[in-house]
């Protein structure tokens, strides 16, 4: 009897490729498993084209709420960006399917995981790191990093098995998408020197193309988590829909950047990103209000660490939920309101308050009402400069 298979299957090129590919080359049974993080996909196309391409059985999983609250909330709490830029929306996703995928390895007995991912990205990482982590006794196989076809090579292997696919060598782009964030890669986009093309982004507008009124908002977080905007209730992937869309429209979130991935090269990539970009600009501004600066200060050292552990596959580690640990405590008062105007490409906070807002305006005045007493700053200088004061006088060289 034929040993059982897991693949990670998402429609594509790659994964499409895979079932026929790991059934030719080890013989497996092959059980896709897509899961749903909010990629705005048919799934029943999807499962009915695994099925059609010799996979044994076919699985969707809708993880959307999993993966806003137990992965992308955490990541905003962090204000997590990868080198101060990616909001880490394709890293967000992998742990949460590698821990899929080893559940359903378990209970349908399969001795194997497969995956899509290339000898070139950090995905394979994310993946392999997470299943080795959660479930070391199974085989992880990586068909992309063993085949050695190039991207025509592959195109022409779907056509020799007849499997249908939404990508063309005249239109050769990689695409990731959940509900935090697309990616899109390969082609054009290969040359730092060329400017994406439109045709390269499909959720965020072109600045030319957006209105030209300014459109105020206000989101309003409880303990560091957004509930509502302009006072209406929503829930997580409602919220973070609504931003998309609307960030998209006035042009909101694109990016395109020289990244340093984790295998040692160095990658251009665009990501488009509205509600993240929106999101992270509004809690990062609340925190200014409700942490002290010794607070403030750390956790974008910490908050930079946190990035680096997802985006480099350690999710599952104990240095990731120490930290996770941390900033839950830096969002006990992180609760108020934050008013943002939204502008031909432009997310700009105008306007923050909060009932633990450690602002005075007395203190910080300079007109009829000012408390602060000005007095004390002399001595305060000459105790806060008395270090490098006596250094420089004794070590003073030349």
């Amino acid at each position: 009897m034929a040993e059982k298979v897991v693949l990670a299957y998402s429609g594509g090129l790659d994964t499409s490729v895979a079932v026929k590919w790991l059934q030719e080359e080890y013989g497996y049974e092959v059980i896709a498993v897509t899961i749903d993080v909010g990629n705005e996909k048919d799934f029943t196309i999807i499962k009915k084209k695994a099925l059609d391409v010799g996979a044994i059985k076919s699985f969707v999983v809708d993880a959307k709420d999993e993966f806003v609250n137990d992965y992308v909330f955490p990541a905003l709490k962090a204000n997590a960006l990868y080198e101060e830029c990616y909001p880490l929306a394709t890293a967000l996703a992998r742990p949460l399917i590698a821990k899929i995928l080893v559940d359903i390895a378990r209970d349908e007995g399969a001795k194997a995981i497969a995956h899509g991912c290339t000898g070139k990205g950090n995905d394979q990482v994310r993946f392999d790191v997470g299943i080795n982590t959660l479930a070391p006794h199974l085989k992880i196989v990586g068909p992309a990093r063993e085949w050695g076809m190039t991207r025509e090579e592959l195109i022409q292997y779907a056509q020799k098995y007849n499997i249908p696919l939404p990508i063309t060598s005249k239109s050769p782009y990689s695409i990731d998408e959940n509900l935090w964030g697309k990616s899109t890669e390969c082609g054009v986009l290969e040359d730092p020197w060329n400017e994406p093309p439109e045709d390269a982004h499909t959720w965020v507008k072109a600045v030319s193309e957006t209105p030209d009124e300014a459109e105020y908002i206000v989101i309003s977080f409880e303990k560091g988590l957004p509930v509502s905007i302009n006072n209406n209730k929503m829930d997580g992937i409602s919220l973070i829909k609504f931003l998309n869309e609307l960030g998209g429209k006035h042009g909101i979130g694109r990016i395109d950047m020289l990244e340093n991935r984790l295998v040692g090269i160095k990658s251009r990539e665009t990501y488009e990103a509205p509600a993240a970009n929106i999101l992270i600009a509004a809690h990062k501004s609340l925190e200014t209000l409700t942490l002290s600066k010794a607070q403030y200060r750390f956790k974008q050292i910490v908050s930079n660490e946190f990035a680096n552990l997802v985006y480099e596959g350690l999710w599952f580690s104990g240095h990731r939920e120490n930290l996770s640990a941390y900033i839950d405590s830096t969002q006990r008062f992180v609760t108020g309101d934050v008013r943002l105007k939204l502008h031909k490409g432009n997310c700009t906070v105008v306007g923050r308050k909060s009932p633990y807002s450690l602002y005075s305006h007395k203190l910080a005045t300079y007109d009829e009402g000012d408390e602060f007493d000005q007095s004390s700053a002399i001595g305060f200088i000459k105790l806060w400069g008395l270090s490098a004061k006596i250094q420089e006088q004794i070590q003073k060289e030349g």
